[in-house]
């Protein structure tokens, strides 16, 4: 039995345990990518935008409280759109950085926030926002979704410009709350 108990065995099972914990506990999952994200990695580049693109079709938003917005309506207006589930490590990962960036928008009438649960399940998301303090508009998608726009990624962030053309896409997780993306946002909202 001593054989076993050896001091190098026992590091390798903790570590072992920790790697399990990693991969099958989202919110631990989430903790360790939040981490790589606060150090550097996962930044969205908003310097290597493509040109704007516009969307042909007129996609429809619904809350919690049934009251519906186009996004034809928001334009004049920036709108930062970000598909998100509940379940999804990534999205809780990139969740703290989009909330900081809102708090710091919110004020800022010519910039919209628009956070898609992609399950449809707005009860869930809004007690996960509930539950880690969180203060983002929550909507499901109620019309056709073009491809161009979100293809089914987790997480999926769209950015569109006054005229209503998206200008900025970027799938998988991102820290949103790096300087940059604030001021690209903030550029937008200003210009003519």
């Amino acid at each position: 039995m001593r054989k076993w108990l050896t001091k190098g065995n026992l590091i390798n099972g903790v570590i072992i345990i920790a790697l399990l914990v990693v991969v099958f506990v989202p919110p631990a999952k989430a903790l360790l990518m939040r981490g790589l994200m606060g150090i550097g990695f996962f930044k969205a580049d908003v310097t290597q935008q493509a040109p704007p693109v516009p969307v042909v079709a007129d996609i429809a938003f619904q809350n919690a409280a049934g009251q519906t917005i186009h996004l034809s309506q928001l334009k004049g207006k920036v709108v930062f759109l970000n598909f998100w589930a509940t379940w999804c490590p990534p999205c809780r990962a990139e969740m703290p950085s989009i909330n900081t960036l809102h708090q710091k928008l919110k004020d800022d009438s010519n910039v919209v926030f628009i956070m898609v649960d992609a399950d449809s399940q707005l009860n869930l998301a809004a007690q996960f926002m509930t539950k880690y303090a969180y203060d983002l508009p929550l909507y499901q998608v109620v019309s056709d979704m073009p491809q161009s726009v979100y293809s089914g990624s987790l997480p999926t962030t769209v950015i569109f410009n006054k005229a209503g053309k998206m200008v900025f896409k970027h799938d998988g997780m991102a820290n949103y709350d790096s300087g940059e993306v604030e001021e690209f946002l903030t550029k937008l909202a200003a210009a003519k």
